[in-house]
């Protein structure tokens, strides 16, 4: 951890209206106050926003998640940055946590837009010179960023938190062939044998798998599902469904963005073999959603560190996905 400082009055601290508490717990690690965002609407439902502090020739952060309402929370961003450009910020840091739109990474149907890509395009755009995020869902949408971009890993707060449980027979388990690098990774850390589902999405809300890929369920009376992103659940339901009637009796569900609409949350604490479900406030969770089996972990830290090091000119390469840690 690094032991120099911001200076408060070089840099400013604002959040949107999607997760003002993640924003907290980053300025409060830093050190620096997270300063006031005047967000409001018109009779019309345009969006008016101020900054309530001065950013002339100041580095700018702002933290906005686009979790749902997503375009809502985009927009906001966009007017963020665009304010700060405008008011001669010197430097100006998108920080999203959650970038939803990584998923739209190819073009895999004709007529449809590559949507991570023009959204990067529009951060730029709007005035952002540098953006950082978590555990972007393909590895590609890094390279979509015109301006630099610094992709984090959860993985370290995740290996704390399991290293604490009995991983006898246990084995990782990635909910697909896209995310069988990083539940490699994740694997190592933990010294798990590792395994990835084979899946065919036949739409938003349904899967199918076709068995699994790596080492055999032979044996493992454990499994660890490692995700990026649950959203409706959908994969993990499936891939539990498998796991079972391989002879798993217990198992952990690990995911850096817990998103889960439609009742994806509760579909997955249903299955009495699904034990915990863990995830990170990269995406607010209403106190009426929370469930026992649920656990939250913090990497406002994770985000601190990082935007330190890159005020004071330090290699960020270890909070990286493709890190050692």
């Amino acid at each position: 951890m690094s032991n120099k400082t911001l200076d408060p009055s070089e840099v400013r601290f604002f959040s949107g209206s999607s997760h003002p508490k993640l924003a907290m717990n980053i300025a409060k690690h830093l050190g620096v106050e997270l300063e006031e965002t005047h967000i409001s609407r018109f009779s019309n439902d345009n969006l008016y926003i101020q900054l309530g502090e001065s950013v002339r020739s100041r580095n700018v952060y702002i933290v906005q998640s686009l979790n749902p309402p997503v375009n809502d929370h985009l927009v906001e961003l966009l007017m963020m940055l665009d304010i700060a450009k405008a008011a001669s910020a010197r430097e100006i840091h998108a920080i999203i946590p959650y970038f939803s739109f990584a998923r739209s990474d190819k073009k895999d149907a004709p007529r449809i837009s590559i949507t991570a890509r023009l959204v990067a395009d529009l951060l730029q755009t709007a005035g952002a010179t540098h953006v950082m995020t978590m555990t972007l869902h393909s590895p590609q949408v890094h390279g979509f960023f015109p301006m630099p971009a610094d992709p984090l890993t959860s993985r370290p707060v995740f290996k704390r938190h399991f290293k604490e449980r009995d991983l006898n027979n246990a084995i990782i388990v990635a909910g697909d062939m896209g995310q069988a690098k990083s539940a490699s990774r994740f694997a190592d850390d933990l010294g798990l044998p590792v395994a990835a589902g084979n899946k065919e999405r036949v739409s938003d809300t349904e899967v199918r798998f076709r068995g699994m890929v790596g080492a055999q369920l032979s044996g493992m009376k454990k499994a660890l599902i490692y995700d990026d992103e649950i959203s409706t659940g959908g994969t993990i339901l499936e891939l539990s469904k498998h796991l079972i009637e391989e002879g798993i009796k217990e198992i952990w569900v690990a995911c850096t963005h817990g998103v889960f609409v439609r009742d994806g949350l509760e579909k997955l604490v249903a299955v009495p073999e699904i034990k915990e479900v863990v995830t990170t406030d990269t995406v607010p969770i209403p106190e009426e959603k929370r469930h026992p089996k649920l656990k939250i972990l913090s990497v406002g830290h994770i985000f601190g560190e990082a935007i330190r090091y890159n005020y004071t000119r330090q290699s960020i390469g270890d909070l990286f996905v493709f890190g050692d840690v």
